[in-house]
């Protein structure tokens, strides 16, 4: 059976929840980011126009567009939007795989038999914004990559197939920036080759790519030819990552259960970034010294940031620790994950936070998770 793999991405997402609430935003350039000295998170096509991009300082984006609208944006309406859309995908698929908060990938192999892949996406597309308001791009192809080149392609507003037979076709004048795993060094790599388009690259051997990449010349190789494998996972708010600590000796002591919470955040926090992970539910636990175990959770907007993170775990210990009792364990736990990066959080960011965010994580993965952290997590 031929595979039918739709890829699905919200036309800038954020612009476009603005400008549901706002109708006078159409047709304006529009920064979604936070203030002077942020950055900018999100744009509109008639920004981009102009040259900004996602992740520019903000001071920078404004004099490529002195018309810009700022945006300071409002993660908790953006998640919610991401959870509505999941919601109305979800009841018309077999499988779906939410990759971000704005994009999602459909495996709808075997339904041409009953209604046309096609044009089944179609519909899918037309109850996304039927129900929410939000327009959606998406292509279909056999596979994950060229579907995800394919909506890039086709955007904004596109609706777009690739039929195996056209795939090399279709990849071969595209630069070899589509591919999903070239990256800026990658590319300066194959450039300085004379390697720019994808046509180019698919003639070359498979051992001389694997000289050049590694082990990853052979995906390489067959990205490049249109060929992926990749399953769509199905989609499980039940994902999630926790740690939890028991005391040696049951303890009364606040202060130091604040500075657990706070080391166990951060370490977390740091695995959400490493495997490129964003959270929308914490909860935290509690075992009493006579073995009673309350847990208490909330959904939050998606985020990988130690700082948020810790708000709301030290907000639901305050209002799960009631009792006032000996506590012997302690626990916190994320779920309701997405693949996504910190840059869902640069509404309230500035330059300098990211920049220190960057660096920890740099010292981390080079020098192990302990090497650095938060004051108020060594405490304990």
């Amino acid at each position: 059976m031929e595979r039918a793999i739709a890829h699905m991405d919200m036309d800038t997402f954020f612009v476009s929840c603005e400008r549901l609430k706002n109708s006078v935003l159409e047709k304006q350039p529009i920064i979604i980011g936070g203030g002077d000295r942020g950055v900018v998170a999100s744009c509109s096509y008639e920004a981009r126009e102009f040259g900004v991009r996602s992740a520019m300082p903000i001071r920078m984006a404004l004099r490529l567009c002195p018309e810009a609208r700022v945006i300071k944006g409002d993660m908790e309406y953006y998640s919610n939007m991401s959870h509505l859309v999941t919601e109305v995908i979800q009841e018309k698929v077999p499988v779906l795989e939410k990759a971000s908060i704005d994009e999602f990938y459909l495996d709808l192999s075997g339904m041409d038999k009953f209604f046309g892949c096609y044009q089944w996406t179609n519909e899918i597309a037309d109850a996304v914004t039927k129900n929410t308001g939000l327009p959606i791009s998406f292509a279909l192809s056999t596979n994950k990559t060229v579907s995800k080149i394919g909506t890039g392609e086709s955007k904004p507003l596109g609706r777009f197939e690739v039929k195996e037979k056209e795939i090399q076709h279709f990849l071969d004048p595209l630069s070899i920036k589509k591919i999903p795993m070239v990256g800026p060094e990658t590319f300066q790599l194959f450039s300085r080759l004379g390697v720019k388009t994808i046509k180019t690259l698919s003639e070359m051997p498979v051992d001389v790519l694997q000289e050049l990449v590694g082990k990853n010349g052979q995906t390489l190789w067959k990205k490049a030819h249109g060929i992926d494998e990749t399953p769509v996972i199905p989609y499980s708010e039940r994902k999630s990552i926790s740690t939890e600590d028991t005391f040696a000796q049951d303890t009364i002591d606040i202060l130091k259960i604040r500075s657990l919470l706070s080391g166990m955040v951060e370490k977390l926090a740091f695995q959400l970034r490493r495997e490129k992970w964003l959270t929308s539910t914490v909860s935290v636990k509690i075992r009493y010294s006579n073995f009673d175990t309350e847990i208490k959770q909330c959904r939050i907007p998606y985020t990988s940031a130690d700082h948020t993170l810790l708000r709301y775990i030290l907000e639901l210990f305050n209002k799960l620790y009631t009792r006032r009792m000996r506590i012997r364990l302690i626990g916190v736990k994320f779920t309701g994950l997405v693949h996504g990066l910190h840059q869902m959080d640069l509404f309230e960011d500035t330059e300098e936070l990211i920049s220190l965010y960057q660096t920890m994580d740099y010292l981390k993965n080079r020098f192990g998770s302990e090497s650095i952290g938060r004051a108020s997590g060594f405490l304990q």
